[in-house]
């Protein structure tokens, strides 16, 4: 509540009852969500194997761009020598076909990549789309439509279309893992910037925040303390959900030859010479993709019980459907 109308009610001596910490809140109704517990624990795994990379492929012995040409058959085209794709005692997953590459170490690499991009990608996003849809719902008509229609039309624009003409004209020596993420995050904003302009046009006709205008509080200092605050809930849901995004579009654009460029690894880079190697070598795909679908599923599945932790009007309906259950039972 605005500290505007707190003044305004200070004077009544009234004491109101102390709320229930938010987080509390959160954290109790995240709880009890199994499927988000299970997901939050599979991206907690995944981020620590990410942030452990060099450590773990350290304790394999191993690193990710070192070739061994004497681990791949030459004669049979650069298949791994071995069983399950060469895997050994110091190759824990095997070796890449026709480099001899290892596999486990490539594969972790990847995932500092994947997620360091999208995560990163979201962070731009989320900065444009509040900032835009702040201004927006605050500013004039003449602001309004001219923010409105900009973001209209970036959201009309095919994602991969303007990302793969914005990667092609990009100089080389430009780092590309930073380049996708900057093109990721400058492409896609107009949905999150959308999201917050209708919930600021919600949220400013509310008391507090006419309270804070009556008060004479300048645009700026009621965006930062009354409506940010407020769009803390949707931006965070939404936020968890285009991470799982960013991860597959990061995924496409290697896989098309335009995002992250050899020796870096990367699981859609890895993914673009994978595929003419699934008989021979079935784990060169299967594990880059496996990686992908599961890193995506728990994002998802994690950004929707995040969305109905932070969300009060789905645990009372919740609460209200078990309920009915129980008077049915009665």
């Amino acid at each position: 509540m605005s500290e505007a109308l707190l003044a305004s009610e200070a004077g009544t001596g009234a004491a109101a009852p102390a709320p229930t910490s938010g987080a509390r809140q959160f954290w109790r109704r995240l709880r009890a969500q199994r499927a988000a517990l299970v997901a939050a624990s599979v991206v907690a795994l995944l981020v620590l194997v990410a942030l452990g990379a060099p450590l773990l492929t350290a304790i394999e012995g191993q690193d990710p761009s070192t070739y061994h040409p004497d681990l791949i058959d030459s004669g049979r085209g650069g298949v791994p020598i071995g069983s399950f794709g060469g895997i050994s005692a110091e190759h824990w997953l095997g070796v890449e076909p026709q480099t001899g590459r290892d596999l486990f170490a490539r594969l972790v690499h990847g995932a500092r990549v994947s997620l360091g991009v999208a995560l990163a990608a979201t962070l731009v996003q989320v900065l444009l789309g509040v900032g835009i849809g702040i201004a927006a719902g605050l500013g004039n008509r003449l602001v309004d439509q001219v923010l409105s229609r900009a973001t209209d039309v970036i959201v009309a624009m095919p994602l991969m279309v303007l990302s793969l003409a914005l990667m092609a004209i990009v100089p080389s020596g430009f780092p590309r893992p930073v380049l996708v993420a900057l093109v990721i995050g400058l492409v896609a904003w107009g949905s999150t910037a959308k999201i917050v302009r209708a919930q600021t046009i919600t949220l400013k006709e509310l008391d507090y925040v006419a309270a804070a205008r009556l008060s004479g509080w300048s645009t700026w200092r009621i965006a930062r303390r009354e409506l940010l605050p407020g769009l803390a809930a949707p931006v965070i849901t939404y936020a968890a959900l285009l991470v799982p995004m960013n991860i597959t579009v990061e995924a496409a654009l290697s896989f098309l030859g335009v995002g992250v460029k050899p020796p870096t690894a990367s699981w859609g880079q890895m993914l673009t010479s994978a595929d003419i190697w699934y008989q021979a070598a079935p784990q060169y795909l299967l594990l880059p993709a496996g990686a992908l679908f599961v890193t995506v599923l728990a994002l998802t599945v994690l950004g929707d019980g995040v969305r109905t932790a932070l969300d009060p009007r789905a645990a009372s309906r919740l609460r209200i459907g078990t309920g009915r259950k129980r008077e049915g039972k009665a």
